[in-house]
């Protein structure tokens, strides 16, 4: 029962210590206070006229884009004033990067919420998942 005991916390040990470091450079599946939104629910959302807010690098930018997205390179140009001139606290808002690899946006959406945004819909799988469904490109 003692060796059982120890193995056992070994293994706990182990588990808590690689977990973190094995999820590093992953997004969260969810971000507190956003709906994340797959593909098909990004481009419904497009349809009926959602601003949508691209945090990628400007390379990134362009290379293509969501057609009218709004950019708001993460690491330089994302403030809340930035963000108060392109939408609303009620305005429903896609933020999106290079997907799950991509931790940009979903930062973007936990300083939007934060600064009190009611609307925000957190694109996890971004572009790369919105260009490969085949949505138009800019």
């Amino acid at each position: 029962m003692k060796t059982f005991l120890k193995s056992a916390f070994a293994a706990l040990v182990v588990a808590l210590t690689f977990s973190p470091v094995m999820a590093a450079g992953v997004s969260p599946t969810e971000v507190s206070g956003t709906k994340t939104v797959t593909a098909a629910e990004a481009k419904a959302l497009f349809d009926k006229g959602a601003i949508f807010v691209d945090v990628r690098k400007n390379s990134d930018w362009d290379a293509g884009r969501v057609p009218e997205a709004e950019h708001l390179e993460l690491k330089k140009v994302f403030t809340q004033g930035s963000f108060g001139k392109i939408a609303k606290v009620d305005d429903p808002i896609v933020i999106y990067c290079n997907g799950e690899k991509c931790l940009r946006s979903s930062k973007a959406c936990i300083k939007s919420v934060a600064w009190g945004y009611k609307n925000i819909y957190y694109f996890r799988d971004g572009f790369p998942a919105w260009k490969s469904a085949g949505y138009p490109t800019e």
